[in-house]
């Protein structure tokens, strides 16, 4: 830590399907929340935005700003800009440590360093996480060029989900699939179930490993998780973060005949039709908006 504690900022980076999330850790003189903050609506060049906050002095400084971004890529340019303009001319030299959330790394379950070989894990763990592994994929990659040489920490989020029991996990399907393939639940936003799990039982005056409960992680992709004993025993995502809730734009749970039917109907193929279930599905498309606040504000519903 003596390095860490000489250069004083980690860099948490969160990239979710439509935002990049971002927090800075002051580490001297003592570990603290800094500024942090998040670009929403990522590729809704008219409406995507920066918000920021810093409660880290006497008084919190807020900020908000319209910003035309349209991946993930600029997003993080748009950061770094904001950081050098507000928190430090310097913060290229000032952070020593990067921290990602990656949604789906196989079977990479533990905080590990993002190598080469990790990296490549990750591209083909992409196809099991197709809105979230490659936005995360972009923010490395970005974060890797803006700070050459410095370490750079994968946490993945299908971790909190490996205590589900067996029955849990397996699917209905030829048993070889799992053992061949890999295929079966994995779960994810673990991340936000192990924190509400925390949080929750903290305000009941309990230790987690007491506290039984219905997590909700509700955004444009979502999911719900069964906790017993503090720990996750069952989740609405499956093999990958398309199965469960109706999100943004993924379809969630469907009778496993449509995409078949769908696929003779009209012509399309296997990756045609992953794309309409993750990219073109949900609520945009049943109301043509991928964002309930959207479709409150034109009143669709």
């Amino acid at each position: 830590m003596g390095v860490l504690q000489e250069a004083g900022k980690i860099l948490v980076l969160n990239a979710g399907s439509s935002s990049l999330k971002f927090k800075l850790f002051n580490l001297a003189p003592a570990f603290a929340a800094g500024v942090g903050g998040m670009i929403d609506r990522i590729g809704d060049t008219v409406n995507s935005n920066l918000q920021a906050k810093d409660s880290s002095g006497s008084s919190t400084k807020k900020w908000t700003e319209k910003v035309p971004i349209k991946d993930h890529v600029d997003a993080m340019e748009c950061i770094m800009g904001f950081l050098g303009d507000n928190v430090s001319k310097s913060i290229h030299k000032d952070v020593m440590a990067v921290g990602h959330r990656i949604v789906h790394g196989l079977d990479i379950h533990n905080a590990v360093l993002l190598d080469d070989q990790v990296v490549e894990k990750l591209r083909v763990a992409a196809t099991l996480a197709p809105l979230h592994n490659p936005p995360g994929l972009q923010g490395i990659a970005a974060a890797q060029k803006v700070f050459s040489g410095v370490p750079q920490v994968g946490v993945f989020d299908t971790a909190f989900h490996q205590t589900m029991p067996d029955f849990a996990y397996m699917y209905g399907l030829p048993y070889e699939y799992y053992e061949k393939h890999n295929v079966r639940r994995y779960g994810f936003h673990g991340t936000s179930h192990k924190y509400l799990v925390q949080t929750a039982a903290k305000m009941l005056g309990k230790q987690p490993e007491q506290l039984n409960a219905i997590t909700c992680h509700l955004g444009n992709g979502s999911s719900i998780a069964a906790v017993k004993n503090g720990v996750s025993v069952d989740t609405s995502m499956g093999l990958t973060p398309l199965e469960g809730l109706v999100m943004g734009t993924r379809s969630g749970d469907l009778d496993p005949a449509i995409p078949l039917f769908l696929m003779n109907k009209l012509g399309v193929s296997a990756k045609d039709m992953d794309t309409i279930l993750n990219k073109k599905s949900g609520l945009l498309g049943v109301s043509g908006f991928s964002d309930l606040r959207a479709i409150i504000d034109h009143k669709v519903c």
